[in-house]
Protein backbone atom coordinates (compact mmCIF):
# COMPACT_ATOMS: atom_id res chain seq x y z
CA UNK A 1 0.00 0.00 0.00
CA UNK A 2 1.25 3.36 -0.67
CA UNK A 3 -0.36 6.83 -0.54
CA UNK A 4 0.65 9.28 -2.59
CA UNK A 5 0.33 13.73 -3.03
CA UNK A 6 0.87 16.48 -1.35
CA UNK A 7 -1.32 16.06 1.68
CA UNK A 8 -0.08 12.42 2.99
CA UNK A 9 -2.92 12.47 5.81
CA UNK A 10 -5.98 13.11 3.39
CA UNK A 11 -3.90 11.44 0.53
CA UNK A 12 -5.75 8.79 -2.38
CA UNK A 13 -4.60 5.55 -1.44
CA UNK A 14 -3.08 3.66 -4.14
CA UNK A 15 -2.39 -0.57 -4.17
CA UNK A 16 -0.24 -1.48 -7.12
CA UNK A 17 0.21 -5.09 -8.18
CA UNK A 18 1.83 -6.75 -11.34
CA UNK A 19 -0.49 -9.09 -12.85
CA UNK A 20 -0.41 -10.66 -16.68
CA UNK A 21 3.14 -10.94 -18.15
CA UNK A 22 4.14 -7.04 -17.48
CA UNK A 23 1.00 -4.93 -16.49
CA UNK A 24 0.34 -3.38 -13.13
CA UNK A 25 -3.23 -2.83 -11.60
CA UNK A 26 -4.42 0.03 -9.70
CA UNK A 27 -6.61 -0.11 -6.93
CA UNK A 28 -7.67 3.42 -5.93
CA UNK A 29 -9.40 4.31 -2.43
CA UNK A 30 -10.51 7.32 -0.89
CA UNK A 31 -9.80 6.59 2.88
CA UNK A 32 -12.37 9.18 4.04
CA UNK A 33 -15.61 7.59 2.05
CA UNK A 34 -14.29 4.13 1.75
CA UNK A 35 -14.78 4.58 -2.35
CA UNK A 36 -12.43 1.82 -4.39
CA UNK A 37 -11.88 2.19 -7.55
CA UNK A 38 -10.05 0.02 -10.45
CA UNK A 39 -7.56 1.82 -13.09
CA UNK A 40 -8.27 -0.49 -16.03
CA UNK A 41 -9.14 -4.25 -15.79
CA UNK A 42 -5.98 -6.18 -17.05
CA UNK A 43 -6.92 -9.16 -15.19
CA UNK A 44 -10.79 -9.37 -13.23
CA UNK A 45 -9.26 -12.61 -10.92
CA UNK A 46 -6.02 -10.34 -9.95
CA UNK A 47 -7.99 -7.45 -9.01
CA UNK A 48 -10.80 -9.94 -7.49
CA UNK A 49 -8.08 -11.38 -5.40
CA UNK A 50 -6.65 -7.95 -4.21
CA UNK A 51 -9.89 -6.74 -3.27
CA UNK A 52 -10.53 -9.88 -1.70
CA UNK A 53 -6.97 -9.60 0.34
CA UNK A 54 -8.45 -5.48 1.43
CA UNK A 55 -11.59 -6.30 1.97
CA UNK A 56 -12.70 -3.71 0.06
CA UNK A 57 -15.68 -3.28 -2.32
CA UNK A 58 -15.29 -2.22 -5.86
CA UNK A 59 -17.46 0.73 -6.92
CA UNK A 60 -15.68 2.06 -10.50
CA UNK A 61 -13.69 0.72 -12.95
CA UNK A 62 -11.53 4.21 -14.66
CA UNK A 63 -10.60 2.79 -18.58
CA UNK A 64 -7.77 4.69 -20.16
CA UNK A 65 -8.38 2.68 -23.56
CA UNK A 66 -10.32 -0.24 -25.01
CA UNK A 67 -6.98 -2.61 -25.38
CA UNK A 68 -7.88 -6.03 -23.57
CA UNK A 69 -5.65 -6.25 -21.21
CA UNK A 70 -6.89 -2.72 -20.54
CA UNK A 71 -10.40 -3.62 -20.57
CA UNK A 72 -11.01 -7.30 -20.40
CA UNK A 73 -12.28 -7.65 -17.22
CA UNK A 74 -14.36 -4.90 -17.49
CA UNK A 75 -17.58 -6.98 -17.85
CA UNK A 76 -16.63 -10.01 -15.60
CA UNK A 77 -16.00 -7.19 -12.52
CA UNK A 78 -19.09 -5.35 -13.26
CA UNK A 79 -21.37 -8.38 -13.07
CA UNK A 80 -19.79 -9.58 -10.00
CA UNK A 81 -19.26 -6.38 -8.11
CA UNK A 82 -22.27 -3.99 -9.72
CA UNK A 83 -19.34 -1.04 -10.11
CA UNK A 84 -19.62 1.61 -12.57
CA UNK A 85 -17.73 1.96 -15.40
CA UNK A 86 -15.87 5.65 -16.70
CA UNK A 87 -13.74 5.92 -19.75
CA UNK A 88 -13.60 8.04 -22.64
CA UNK A 89 -16.77 9.68 -24.36
CA UNK A 90 -15.10 9.70 -27.47
CA UNK A 91 -14.23 5.85 -27.02
CA UNK A 92 -17.72 4.66 -25.93
CA UNK A 93 -18.31 2.28 -28.43
CA UNK A 94 -14.70 0.67 -27.67
CA UNK A 95 -15.35 0.30 -23.93
CA UNK A 96 -17.17 -2.59 -22.57
CA UNK A 97 -19.99 -1.84 -20.36
CA UNK A 98 -19.05 2.04 -20.35
CA UNK A 99 -22.22 3.82 -17.83
CA UNK A 100 -20.06 7.02 -17.65
CA UNK A 101 -18.28 9.06 -20.71
CA UNK A 102 -15.90 11.37 -20.00
CA UNK A 103 -13.84 14.27 -22.00
CA UNK A 104 -10.70 16.85 -21.92
CA UNK A 105 -11.32 18.93 -18.72
CA UNK A 106 -14.40 17.11 -17.02
CA UNK A 107 -13.65 15.62 -13.79
CA UNK A 108 -14.73 12.22 -12.01
CA UNK A 109 -15.73 12.87 -8.15
CA UNK A 110 -14.47 9.77 -6.62
CA UNK A 111 -15.76 10.72 -3.07
CA UNK A 112 -13.43 13.56 -1.78
CA UNK A 113 -10.79 12.92 -4.67
CA UNK A 114 -11.04 14.19 -7.94
CA UNK A 115 -9.64 13.10 -10.99
CA UNK A 116 -9.37 15.94 -13.85
CA UNK A 117 -9.49 14.13 -17.47
CA UNK A 118 -7.45 14.44 -20.54
CA UNK A 119 -7.30 13.46 -23.87
CA UNK A 120 -4.28 11.60 -24.76
CA UNK A 121 -4.55 10.52 -28.50
CA UNK A 122 -1.57 8.72 -30.01
CA UNK A 123 -1.77 4.91 -28.75
CA UNK A 124 -5.10 4.81 -29.44
CA UNK A 125 -7.30 7.48 -30.63
CA UNK A 126 -9.87 7.29 -27.57
CA UNK A 127 -7.20 7.38 -24.69
CA UNK A 128 -7.54 9.23 -21.55
CA UNK A 129 -5.68 9.83 -18.57
CA UNK A 130 -6.90 10.29 -14.93
CA UNK A 131 -5.29 13.32 -12.77
CA UNK A 132 -5.72 13.38 -9.15
CA UNK A 133 -4.15 17.17 -9.36
CA UNK A 134 -4.66 17.58 -5.22
CA UNK A 135 -3.22 14.30 -4.69
CA UNK A 136 0.22 14.45 -7.14
CA UNK A 137 -0.74 11.12 -8.96
CA UNK A 138 -1.68 10.75 -12.87
CA UNK A 139 -2.96 7.26 -14.22
CA UNK A 140 -1.01 7.46 -17.60
CA UNK A 141 -2.41 4.43 -19.11
CA UNK A 142 0.08 3.43 -22.45
CA UNK A 143 0.47 6.94 -23.02
CA UNK A 144 3.78 7.25 -21.19
CA UNK A 145 6.25 4.94 -19.79
CA UNK A 146 8.92 5.35 -17.79
CA UNK A 147 11.64 6.44 -20.18
CA UNK A 148 9.45 5.43 -22.90
CA UNK A 149 5.71 5.82 -24.45
CA UNK A 150 3.35 4.03 -26.08
CA UNK A 151 3.07 2.44 -29.77
CA UNK A 152 1.38 4.33 -32.07
CA UNK A 153 -1.27 2.10 -33.18
CA UNK A 154 -3.74 4.45 -33.94
CA UNK A 155 -2.61 8.18 -33.66
CA UNK A 156 -0.14 10.42 -35.31
CA UNK A 157 2.95 11.11 -33.55
CA UNK A 158 1.56 15.10 -33.90
CA UNK A 159 -1.65 13.85 -31.44
CA UNK A 160 1.21 11.48 -29.35
CA UNK A 161 3.57 14.79 -28.64
CA UNK A 162 0.93 17.01 -27.81
CA UNK A 163 -0.55 14.37 -25.48
CA UNK A 164 2.84 14.11 -23.70
CA UNK A 165 2.52 17.70 -23.63
CA UNK A 166 -0.16 17.88 -21.55
CA UNK A 167 1.48 15.36 -19.00
CA UNK A 168 4.64 17.34 -19.25
CA UNK A 169 2.79 20.58 -18.41
CA UNK A 170 2.34 18.97 -14.55
CA UNK A 171 3.92 19.89 -11.90
CA UNK A 172 7.34 18.19 -11.69
CA UNK A 173 6.99 15.83 -8.53
CA UNK A 174 3.23 14.38 -10.18
CA UNK A 175 3.51 10.72 -9.91
CA UNK A 176 2.87 8.71 -12.56
CA UNK A 177 1.35 5.60 -12.67
CA UNK A 178 1.88 3.87 -15.66
CA UNK A 179 0.41 0.77 -17.17
CA UNK A 180 3.64 -1.78 -17.93
CA UNK A 181 7.09 -2.99 -16.32
CA UNK A 182 8.94 -2.02 -19.80
CA UNK A 183 11.51 0.83 -17.92
CA UNK A 184 14.70 -1.62 -18.42
CA UNK A 185 14.56 -2.35 -22.04
CA UNK A 186 13.24 1.53 -22.38
CA UNK A 187 16.70 3.15 -20.53
CA UNK A 188 18.72 0.67 -22.96
CA UNK A 189 16.85 2.57 -25.83
CA UNK A 190 17.63 5.92 -24.46
CA UNK A 191 21.22 5.34 -23.68
CA UNK A 192 21.99 4.75 -27.83
CA UNK A 193 20.35 8.56 -28.24
CA UNK A 194 21.67 9.84 -25.37
CA UNK A 195 24.77 8.22 -23.67
CA UNK A 196 26.16 11.31 -22.40
CA UNK A 197 22.71 11.87 -20.50
CA UNK A 198 24.10 11.72 -16.68
CA UNK A 199 20.49 11.63 -15.67
CA UNK A 200 19.91 8.79 -18.00
CA UNK A 201 22.96 7.12 -17.02
CA UNK A 202 22.34 7.33 -13.38
CA UNK A 203 18.82 6.44 -13.68
CA UNK A 204 19.46 3.22 -16.32
CA UNK A 205 21.97 1.83 -13.42
CA UNK A 206 19.30 2.38 -10.46
CA UNK A 207 16.28 0.48 -12.85
CA UNK A 208 19.12 -2.43 -13.20
CA UNK A 209 19.15 -2.48 -9.60
CA UNK A 210 15.86 -2.50 -8.69
CA UNK A 211 14.48 -5.27 -11.34
CA UNK A 212 17.66 -7.28 -9.88
CA UNK A 213 16.25 -7.59 -6.87
CA UNK A 214 12.41 -7.94 -8.85
CA UNK A 215 11.12 -4.39 -7.75
CA UNK A 216 8.56 -2.16 -9.41
CA UNK A 217 10.59 0.56 -11.22
CA UNK A 218 6.78 2.51 -11.48
CA UNK A 219 5.71 5.02 -10.22
CA UNK A 220 7.90 7.67 -11.99
CA UNK A 221 7.49 11.42 -12.04
CA UNK A 222 7.05 14.08 -14.47
CA UNK A 223 10.66 15.27 -13.60
CA UNK A 224 12.22 12.23 -13.74
CA UNK A 225 10.91 11.78 -16.79
CA UNK A 226 11.45 15.32 -18.24
CA UNK A 227 15.44 14.64 -17.87
CA UNK A 228 15.80 10.83 -19.07
CA UNK A 229 12.77 10.28 -21.37
CA UNK A 230 13.66 10.65 -25.04
CA UNK A 231 10.23 10.97 -26.43
CA UNK A 232 9.70 14.18 -24.00
CA UNK A 233 12.76 15.62 -25.50
CA UNK A 234 12.18 16.17 -28.65
CA UNK A 235 12.41 19.64 -28.59
CA UNK A 236 15.98 19.31 -26.54
CA UNK A 237 19.21 20.10 -28.91
CA UNK A 238 21.05 17.29 -27.21
CA UNK A 239 18.71 14.60 -28.68
CA UNK A 240 18.21 16.94 -31.97
CA UNK A 241 21.95 16.57 -32.62
CA UNK A 242 21.97 12.85 -31.83
CA UNK A 243 19.51 12.17 -34.13
CA UNK A 244 21.23 14.00 -36.79
CA UNK A 245 18.31 16.37 -36.89
CA UNK A 246 19.47 19.66 -35.31
CA UNK A 247 17.00 22.34 -35.36
CA UNK A 248 14.53 20.47 -36.57
CA UNK A 249 10.77 20.35 -35.25
CA UNK A 250 9.59 18.21 -31.89
CA UNK A 251 7.25 16.41 -34.28
CA UNK A 252 9.54 14.89 -36.69
CA UNK A 253 12.45 14.22 -33.76
CA UNK A 254 9.69 12.58 -31.76
CA UNK A 255 8.80 10.52 -35.00
CA UNK A 256 12.11 8.99 -35.56
CA UNK A 257 12.70 8.05 -32.15
CA UNK A 258 9.79 6.51 -32.00
CA UNK A 259 10.34 4.70 -35.70
CA UNK A 260 14.18 3.70 -34.05
CA UNK A 261 12.06 2.40 -30.17
CA UNK A 262 9.73 0.01 -32.67
CA UNK A 263 13.10 -1.31 -34.44
CA UNK A 264 14.90 -1.71 -31.17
Amino acid sequence: MMGTGRNASAALEVHQFPCLEDNYGYLLRDAATGLTAAVDTPDAAAILRELDRHGWRLDFILNTHHHGDHAGGNLELKARTGCRIIGARADAARIPGLDVGLGEGEVFEFGTRRARVLETPGHTVGHIVYVFDADGAAFVGDTLFAMGCGRLFEGTPAQMWDSLGKLLALPDDTRLYCAHEYTQKNARFALTLEPANADLVARAAAVDRLRAQGLPTVPTTVGEERRTNPFLRADSAALQASLGLAGTDPVTVFAEARRRRNAF
